[in-house]
């Protein structure tokens, strides 16, 4: 596990990013409702890419983060597993910036979904940083990540099952610790290390991230 830093100051930082998430869940995913997930367990693979950010004084402008996870029940009954890809272009001092915001160190306590995750796992992977592959266009619903070796996912609209016709509701989560609204699609994921994950035309999620220690920002 990557040596962190707990107890030390908080530092303040700021992220505006673009996401896909794709869980196991049915579209919709009843997590997103206070519900239990559709089979009684957690499996997701997350990516997003930074348009604009800042840990304290170090730029995180342009770089790509990619997530594995995995819980053996719902994410709040704990016991979650996962792993952290970095771009490889993060400097020294971005690595050192994005795992303390990943881990939930730099954030006010259940502010953020990187906090509220962190509080969930019992089990972190040493950090991994390689290429990442990054595309997503939220109001298309469509995505890509690819790191070589590790990770491959895509995330499509979800179709009409009689027309064919590409189908579009969102969730606006005025509330919420991750985003304000999220176009719904569908995705495939399948992880080969440091965990194993496989998914298929599960639930798929597309939002902008505008994120910063005391949460999500209005």
């Amino acid at each position: 596990m990557a040596q962190l830093l707990w107890g030390s100051a908080m530092t303040d930082w700021t992220i505006r990013a673009h996401e896909f998430s794709n869980c196991n869940c049915s579209y919709g995913c009843p997590c997103q409702f206070n519900g239990l997930p559709t089979h009684g367990h957690c499996r997701a693979v997350v990516g997003f890419r930074i348009d604009s950010g800042h840990h304290g004084d170090t730029s995180l402008d342009g770089l790509a983060v990619v997530g594995m996870f995995s819980w053996p029940g719902p994410i709040h009954e704990g016991h979650g597993e996962a792993a952290v890809v970095i771009d490889s272009k993060a400097s020294p001092a971005q690595r050192a910036a994005l795992l303390r915001i990943l881990t939930g160190q730099d954030t006010e306590p259940g502010a953020t979904i990187f906090n509220v995750f962190a509080s969930t796992l019992e089990k972190l992977h040493e950090p991994i940083f390689t290429d990442i592959d990054f595309q997503v266009d939220i109001d298309a619903r469509r995505a890509r990540i690819n790191v070589p070796g590790l990770v491959e996912s895509r995330g499509e609209p979800i179709l009409n099952p009689v027309t064919g016709a590409e189908h579009r509701i969102r969730i606006d989560n005025p509330n919420g610790f991750e985003y304000l609204l999220a176009e719904i699609g569908r995705g495939w994921s399948s992880t080969q290390r440091p965990m194993a994950i496989e998914l298929a035309d599960s639930y798929g999620q597309f939002c902008e991230l505008n994120l910063c220690q005391s949460g999500v920002i209005h």
